[in-house]
């Protein structure tokens, strides 16, 4: 078996826009997003860090790093997925967020799960 299929982690997510919680009047939008990281390797690894990359639509980025997602630093054997929502606000109605998920398989091999690029966006902004 190769090693990419050993220690593979497929990442997908939802974004929202949170009306409620937003004042765009005062350049505040915040929007919630679903992430789903389904371990699809051949070994359990646990996820024990994240690091986001976060950009509006002036090209201003912020760089988040911590441990775990939502306070859990979950361990997926082959097969398995854990969710999560979280969120972030943005100064503009339209941004991304990109990143990565530093893993430890089983067997003590780091590596990392990318997380693809998504769009943060208020309804009826984008065409």
């Amino acid at each position: 078996m190769s090693t990419d299929k050993k220690y593979a982690i497929a990442v997908t997510s939802a974004p929202e826009f949170i009306a409620d919680q937003s004042d765009p009047e005062n350049d505040h939008y915040v929007f919630a997003y679903t992430m789903t990281i389904r371990n699809t390797g051949s070994v359990p690894a646990q996820l024990v860090s994240r690091h986001w990359v976060i950009t509006d639509a002036e090209e201003e980025t912020q760089e988040v790093r911590g441990l775990g997602v939502v306070g859990h630093q979950p361990l997926l054997q082959p097969g398995e997925s854990f969710q999560y929502t979280s969120g972030c606000a943005l100064p503009t109605p339209v941004g991304t967020m990109r990143g990565t998920y530093q893993m430890i398989a089983e067997d003590g091999t780091h590596f990392e799960a990318d997380i693809p690029e998504f769009t943060l966006a208020v309804p009826r902004v984008l065409h």
